[in-house]
């Protein structure tokens, strides 16, 4: 009977892996988790609210923080005291650098030596092929946020004090500096920045924020350290250039499609449909913030952001969606079958063809987290179907925006947006490797024939 209760308690802790014995994907996975919950019981305080809320409200807010997607079910400026509003700061500072982040700077500010297995972790979360350089990765892209944000601050305290005091004007600053840093889209305004829809300074900071925090971290790591565009990484080549292309287009697109709308472009003058034009066009790709009406928009510029919201931001940045780079390397292997080509080349260099069928690995699991949550929204919520379709793209994307779904969300409709904000933002392979067990297996099969198309 004893050995049979030692048995026992050794196949127990068989089932329960330990710290130790957690892959990278799920240790990140965990933090991520750990976070939200320290942020909703921090938001249930009550001096975190003027009013009591409940807990799906709060765990609904903590999650939009730090998964810095922006979606809110409570106003932040005015259902949130000043503590609550610094949680939520602080949540999105957290979510938008990396867990690992912050705890390999702590420990480096503690004087102890970073381990084989934290630069592993640190790895996993910025995406990195090789360990090489990881501590100084780290190193200069959190002295390099908190410049860009400290600086954002500054100017636009310049900007904000002499309308709103300094107290507010300060805090104001800061807070959306650091909610535009790591695309949160979170804001002090009911209405994001539509106040500012021709403000020239808010529509260079904020846009250079978001763009800046989206484009990601290795890309500006490798700006910062490479001279030349010719010597810059494929990576940061296919990001500067497909970011480029993808925001001018999306700006002709947008200033084309609205053009005439009386309820978004058509009662601005030129300058202001040009500065709205541009400010929409790169928000899409998971920054979160607006300065005209969404729910106004034209149902063909609706489906365009869609896409934009689907594609998001660059890869191991404060974005999510399956990543910039992700769509060129599918859109660079359907251009090269169509042209009969073996492989992907780009740049002088060939795509790997792992990297392709990792690209279509992400799409496709992305589309079937979004696919299943708008099917089960559309069965538990009583609003127009693209109402749905938006609301699942956004929060997949951990976009932020929305055509007025969230505040009316029922208690079902808010638990499946939250769990798509954390598989948007943790990355659906990400999730799935931690959900799953790796299997590895050295059997080789004789190749078989499929007829497909």
């Amino acid at each position: 009977m004893f050995l049979g209760d030692v048995e026992m308690m050794n196949v127990t802790n068989r089932k329960i892996p330990s710290a130790r014995r957690m892959s990278p994907q799920q240790f990140l996975a965990f933090g991520f988790l750990g976070t939200i919950l320290i942020g909703t019981i921090l938001l249930l305080l009550p001096i975190s609210t003027h009013n009591p809320i409940s807990l799906i409200d709060a765990l609904f807010t903590s999650t939009s923080a730090t998964t810095v997607t922006g979606l809110v079910v409570l106003d932040t400026g005015s259902d949130f005291t000043l503590f609550g509003q610094i949680v939520i700061m602080l949540l999105i500072k957290i979510g938008g650098l990396g867990l690992m982040t912050f705890a390999v700077m702590i420990v480096l500010a503690l004087g102890r030596r970073i381990g084989l297995r934290e630069r592993v972790l640190v790895q996993e979360s910025f995406n990195q092929t090789s360990l090489g350089g990881m501590i100084r990765l780290v190193k200069v892209l959190f002295i390099f946020a908190f410049s860009v944000e400290a600086v954002a601050t500054l100017l636009l305290s310049f900007y904000w004090i002499p309308t709103y005091g300094w107290g507010f004007g300060f805090f104001t600053s800061l807070f959306h500096s650091i909610s535009a840093f790591n695309n949160a889209g979170f804001s002090l305004w009911d209405d994001s920045l539509s106040k500012y829809v021709g403000d020239p300074v808010v529509n260079i900071i904020i846009p250079f924020l978001f763009i800046t925090g989206g484009i990601g971290f290795t890309v500006i790591y490798d700006l910062i350290v490479t001279k030349t565009f010719r010597r810059l990484s494929l990576h940061t080549k296919l990001m500067l250039t497909g970011t480029l292309v993808i925001n001018l287009v999306a700006m002709l697109l947008i200033f084309a499609l609205e053009y005439g709308n009386p309820a978004t472009l058509g009662s601005l003058s030129s300058i202001e449909k040009m500065f709205a034009s541009f400010f929409q066009a790169v928000t899409p790709r998971t920054a979160g913030f607006n300065t005209i009406d969404i729910g106004s928009m034209n149902p063909a510029t609706i489906t365009f952001f869609l896409l934009l919201m689907f594609i998001g931001a660059g890869s191991a940045s404060t974005g999510s969606g399956i990543k910039l780079t992700t769509f060129i390397i599918i859109v660079l292997a359907v251009y090269s079958y169509l042209r009969a080509r073996k492989e992907s080349v780009i740049f002088e260099r060939k795509i790997d063809n792992q990297i392709v069928i990792r690209a279509l690995s992400i799409v496709f699991i992305s589309l079937t987290a979004v696919v299943t949550s708008i099917f089960l929204l559309s069965i538990t919520e009583s609003a127009p179907y693209l109402w749905i379709v938006f609301e699942a793209f956004s929060a997949f994307g951990t976009v932020g925006l929305s055509m007025g779904l969230t505040e009316e969300l029922s208690f079902m409709g808010k638990q499946m947006i939250i769990i798509l904000m954390v598989i948007g933002r943790i990355g659906p392979v990400t999730l799935a490797f931690a959900l799953a067990k790796s299997e590895y297996s050295h059997i080789r099969y004789p190749k078989g024939d499929v007829f497909t198309g």
